[in-house]
């Protein structure tokens, strides 16, 4: 049987030596017995450098003093690729890294225990959420990551050539899913996203990748939020199902809330916050700290619902009786923000008073309110930023621990 890893640890205990191998799924002892193998085979393994790439020809046999009841016994060992004697990091953590190097280095940091597990949970989290889509008759869609206006308005845009014209990367894929939700009722999509604000906070960066879903024929916001509580719960269970080695590495213990999720309107977290002498105006957005301060409130995880109009995209769909709050909705999980939605504006005439109220010109998104003067059934949406979800359920307090490859405003590479 063959067994494929990197070198962690080379031990010489004189006619014994012991590699512990690192695999994708767990790390390994293999003894090598002075006695039972050829001098040669004896020899290499002192050559060997840490974190070489090997690939040993061997059985495994039970030895309850080996690390996890089991050890490789070689037949022979081949190296495929030797590693350079002096680390820029130790993967293993023995010798701590700072964030900086452990980026610097990302390759290098994927071969630790922590951040295989972390990248690990990610995964099944995708898995998880394709399933619950696929399996509730979604469509997954494939919206374009390359537009010619704001999808949003707020935020700051890449903009980039593109031929004889301007272009932005997307912020969102908001206006094509709606397109979608709209002609195949039922949509969602993992797409990478472009935000360009200047911050350097531990919970952004510029490249994210979002989970969103889009329902038409709804008849309010809530059938959004029905769906995406479940989806949530739903990824929730198969982490912790899947995922029991993993979070116990991370030293987490993941709770899984009933439904429905609690429903508490902005108006009342504005009052809550208050009453914790927090320095907050009707009409202002939650800051990180209030993100965190209402978590710790509340407690499980809840819904915040019936915005103000004003401090929500143009598309969000205004209350008939009161246009002042919108059909809008964020989901709070250990007292951050991981998704936003709305109940979207599907009348065309509407759609054009809100985008000039964002100062924002209506010619700009003539195709997307075009859209809609063909029969468009009401609709609603969301979307989970993949990160900050990772983040939340590993117990990680910077976003970039929980991207692979994360792009910030000082980094670009690797």
């Amino acid at each position: 049987m063959k067994f494929y890893g990197w070198v962690e640890e080379v031990r010489n205990i004189g006619n014994l030596k012991f590699i512990k191998l690192h695999t994708v799924d767990e790390d390994l002892q293999v003894i090598i017995k002075k006695k039972e193998v050829s001098k040669g085979l004896f020899d290499l393994v002192d050559n060997i450098t840490r974190q070489s790439a090997i690939v040993i020809d061997g059985e495994m046999k039970t030895n309850k003093e080996a690390p996890g009841g089991k050890e490789i016994v070689p037949k022979n060992i081949e190296v495929l690729g030797m590693s350079e004697a002096v680390l820029p990091l130790d993967p293993s953590g023995k010798t701590p890294a700072e964030m900086e190097t452990r980026l610097d280095w990302r390759f290098l940091d994927f071969r630790s225990r922590k951040t295989v597990a972390i990248f690990k949970i990610q995964n099944w989290i995708l898995r998880a959420f394709r399933e619950y889509f696929t399996n509730n008759g979604f469509l997954e869609m494939q919206p374009p990551c390359i537009i010619a206006s704001a999808s949003e308005g707020g935020a700051e845009l890449f903009k980039i050539p593109y031929f004889e014209k301007e272009a932005y990367l997307a912020q969102s894929p908001q206006l094509y899913k709606q397109m979608g939700a709209i002609s195949f009722g039922k949509v969602f999509c993992i797409v990478p996203v472009f935000r360009a604000e200047k911050f350097n906070k531990p919970t952004h960066i510029n490249e994210i990748r979002q989970m969103d879903a889009e329902i038409g024929f709804v008849e309010s916001e809530e059938d959004a939020m029905k769906a995406l509580e479940e989806c949530f719960v739903y990824v929730l269970e198969q982490v912790k199902k899947n995922c029991k080695k993993e979070l116990e590495i991370l030293d987490r213990k993941l709770e899984v809330p009933k439904l429905p999720l609690r429903r508490i309107t902005y108006t009342e977290t504005i009052e809550l916050l208050r009453k914790e002498k927090e320095n907050i105006e009707y009409g202002q957005d939650f800051s990180k700290s209030q993100e965190q301060k209402l978590g710790e409130l509340i407690g499980k995880p809840f819904f915040i619902k019936e915005w103000p109009t004003e401090i929500k995209a143009f598309y969000a769909m205004p209350n008939p009786d009161d246009p002042q709050i919108c059909r809008a909705f964020d989901l709070i999980y250990e007292g951050l923000e991981i998704s936003s939605g709305t109940q979207r504006i599907h009348d065309p005439d509407l759609l054009i008073k809100q985008i000039k109220s964002k100062d924002l010109n209506p010619d700009d998104f003539k195709f997307y309110i075009d859209a809609f003067r063909y029969g468009s059934p009401t609709h609603a949406g969301w979307s989970i930023g993949l990160e900050r979800f990772t983040a939340k359920i590993c117990g990680l307090s910077n976003i970039q621990e929980a991207t692979m490859f994360p792009r910030t405003r000082t980094r670009l590479t690797p």
